[in-house]
């Protein structure tokens, strides 16, 4: 058994995506989108305690190619059952999951999640930023609502809150990063696949309401820039010579 560590921030990676094939490795100015996003956690973390978990051999040698620290899984429904799998090899008292997806997100949103969990580790987090009217109108962005006591209470992609009129208010979207005590992680993964909730909205977050596990909701930047689609590319490619990072 390995030694346990406060904190493993895994990043989950798949080769096969739908709407974008290929994504952990498309190519942001000169580098792979997968090493971009490790990048922006190692200005948090240890490299050592950033782990990419992927099952495709493109992605591995990706990571040797970098100096990435990597662990290789079988096939799974969703990122987090990814996370679940090394976690039961690798023992942590907090894991942190960055989707791969995101190689232009704020480390400082990072920072915030670490000091929650740090604060209690036995809740499980999500971050949340406010969105825009198009972005509300639009299924990529997942939206969030959540209560009065920063309690989850649904996530999906249909334009939520709505209202009478059908108008814009307010709405929050998830920022891709999450915590969780090795206890939720292990009830999440539990069931082996995709609950029907979570099934139909594609996001896995849901889950967790589904069996009754309680998420806490973080305000963070609105700094996250995913590529889900071939047109997001050269946006986050922009974004990247911003920030000086290419």
């Amino acid at each position: 058994m390995s030694h346990e560590v406060d904190e493993l921030v895994i990043i989950p990676a798949r080769y096969k995506s739908s709407r974008l094939p290929g994504k952990p490795l498309v190519d942001l100015a000169g580098k792979p989108m997968i090493i971009r996003t490790a990048e922006r956690c190692f200005e948090v973390m240890d490299r050592d305690q950033v782990i990419v978990a992927t099952d495709d051999d493109r992605i591995a040698q990706a990571c040797r190619e970098y100096n990435v620290r990597y662990e290789m899984t079988g096939d799974h429904p969703t990122g987090g059952d990814r996370v679940a799998e090394v976690a039961a090899r690798l023992p942590a008292k907090t894991y942190i999951n960055v989707q791969g997806d995101e190689p232009v997100f704020n480390p400082e949103d990072l920072r915030i999640i670490l000091e929650a969990a740090r604060a209690d580790r036995s809740k499980t987090y999500i971050g949340y930023c406010e969105m825009t009217e198009e972005q509300w109108h639009d299924s990529k962005y997942i939206k969030l609502l959540f209560g009065l006591n920063n309690q989850l209470i649904y996530i999906g992609r249909a334009p939520v809150p709505g209202s009478h009129d059908g108008a814009y208010r307010f709405a929050y979207r998830q920022v891709c990063v999450y915590a969780y005590p090795p206890e939720d992680l292990q009830a999440f993964a539990a069931p082996g696949e995709r609950t029907p909730l979570e099934s139909v909205e594609d996001n896995e977050v849901m889950r967790f309401l589904e069996l009754g596990l309680p998420v806490e909701v973080l305000k963070m930047s609105d700094d996250s820039m995913p590529v889900d689609r071939p047109d997001d590319i050269p946006k986050v490619t922009a974004r990247l010579h911003e920030l000086g990072l290419t």
